[in-house]
């Protein structure tokens, strides 16, 4: 058991491994005495003069930095990805270009909606953020355990994220809030069923799937361009928790995603997934039945297959928590030659948000932390807090004539132009009988009948506190799911509201 529980020992094996040097203030003078500040006498008031405790403390008061809005609990680890299948007719991006090729990476799973300090087997999405250090810069994929979202459109996102955390008021959570948003926007009806279906509570990180969730395009070097979606199945097999079994983990083992994964990775269980692209040809997104680039819809892998491309494989744990996950950041916007944004509204408003929220959470220079550091940067950027690499003393302004950096005429070809038309104005796409299609499909054909039962059962285990006429709207819109479905719903939430009433 102690050999498995690798979590547990940690110091002791850094014990065995390591050798303490003496100890010193941060400017690096040794420390006399560790246990004591300096006093006028025994009993005395503590001195101004005591320069190491007022360093001590002063640090120990900005230890935190502000916590991530959302996805603020998680765990990381880095490994590689290597290249298994060519696509490079789809993709000139060089992670892609040479079969048996490994890339460096790393990973950052989270709980999405809790707190830092929130269960990791909350009900709740799961993120997966890959960071991919290539030789053109960083590759950031950032996605989550589900291929769709709760919405199609950005500006909702705060006012959604605002229902699932807590009541402006009584700081509690409120299903008020957060069955009041749903039904009035029922494009969040597939993800919902996600949520609250068996994938709503996966068994750790190692044993959920991953998706890039959003559309992108791919550029190959002719500059013909396909859009995509990402996919990692994970190797160890899809296992979920039941409710109750979540429950009682969020009681005796809040922590319970963050150690497995630990664990697994100390004792060579290395996690690993199997990446997969889906792609569209520009003919095929515009005759598209459904928006290709609406972010509550799957692609159907009938339609769109699988295409195989390569294996993700974790198998380093963080040395430093806060150096290599709390501050590693994501921003959907890193791309690199080779992979463009789509018209795909959520992924636009995500390519000013996360890194906005970044230089907030961690400084205007938090791309030269070494876990976000690509391999190699020439820019014109300077200066700001914390600016440790400033690029020496090469020029700081373009055009120049003294060698400072110019553009790589060679990748030119990956950006090719394309034409956009249309009015300006602020479009609420209407919700139709489209919205619910998927969702129905999900419920006839993918879930079984006691995979039927427990969506049902988990739904109602919230919507029964929320107000009568927000039931009332949920049902109505699961009715337009699935008859079956809707009239499942009202049963339990008739039954619930009799016991309630008996008790």
């Amino acid at each position: 058991m102690a050999q498995k529980n690798k979590a547990e020992n940690q110091l002791l094996e850094w014990k065995e491994k390591n050798s303490s040097d003496f100890a010193t203030t941060a400017h690096g003078t040794p420390i006399i005495v560790k246990d004591a500040t300096e006093t006028v006498g025994p009993n005395g008031p503590i001195l101004l003069q005591d320069a190491h405790f007022i360093e001590d403390m002063a640090h120990f008061n900005r230890e935190r930095i502000p916590e991530r809005v959302v996805h603020a609990k998680g765990a990381g680890a880095f490994g590689y990805f290597q290249v298994t299948h060519d696509i490079t007719k789809y993709s000139a991006a060089k992670v892609f270009d040479t079969i048996g090729k490994k890339t460096p990476i790393a990973v950052r799973y989270s709980t999405v909606g809790g707190e830092a300090g929130s269960a990791d087997t909350a009900r709740d999405p799961r993120g997966f953020a890959v960071k991919f250090y290539t030789e053109d810069g960083i590759w950031d994929l950032v996605g989550n355990n589900t291929p769709i979202f709760f919405i199609r459109d950005p500006i909702l996102f705060s006012s959604f994220i605002h229902t699932q955390k807590r009541n402006p008021q009584t700081h509690l959570k409120d299903a008020n809030m957060f069955w009041d948003f749903h039904t009035l926007r029922p494009e969040s009806i597939h993800q919902f069923m996600f949520l609250f279906g068996d994938r709503g509570t996966p068994d750790g990180y190692r044993h959920m799937n991953g998706y890039g969730s959003h559309t992108f395009k791919l550029v190959n070097k002719d500059g013909v361009s396909h859009y995509c979606k990402f996919h990692y199945k994970t190797d160890q097999g899809i296992k979920n928790l039941s409710a109750a079994r979540a429950d009682e983990l969020a009681g005796t083992d809040p922590d319970y995603s963050i150690r497995d994964l630990f664990n697994a990775i100390a004792n060579g269980n290395y996690p690993s997934y199997t990446m997969y692209i889906q792609v569209m040809t520009l003919e095929q997104a515009e005759k598209c039945k459904f928006n290709p680039f609406d972010l509550t819809k799957i692609w159907p892998h009938a339609d769109y297959p699988l295409i195989p491309v390569g294996k993700l494989v974790f198998n380093k744990n963080p040395e430093n928590y806060f150096a290599e996950v709390e501050q590693i950041a994501f921003n959907p916007a890193h791309m690199v030659p080779g992979i463009q944004p789509s018209p795909d509204r959520m992924l636009q408003g995500r390519l000013f948000t996360y890194g906005d929220t970044h230089r907030y959470r961690l400084g205007p220079n938090y791309l030269q932390l070494p876990v976000n550091c690509p391999f190699r940067v020439s820019s014109y950027q300077r200066d700001g807090f914390m600016a440790v690499n400033n690029q020496s003393n090469a020029p700081n302004y373009h055009p120049n004539s003294f060698s400072g950096p110019p553009v790589d005429e060679q990748v030119k070809n990956l950006y090719p132009p394309y034409k956009l038309s249309g009015d300006v104005n602020r479009y609420d796409i209407p919700v139709t009988d489209n919205d619910y299609e998927q969702p129905g499909i999900f419920w006839r054909k993918v879930l079984d009948e006691a995979a039927r039962t427990r969506l049902v059962d988990n739904i109602v285990s919230s919507l029964k506190f929320a107000a009568d006429f927000i039931q009332e709207r949920a049902v109505q819109n699961y009715t337009k799911v699935d008859k079956q479905f809707g009239a499942r719903l009202q049963e339990a939430l008739q039954i619930a509201k009799r016991t309630k009433a008996n008790l």
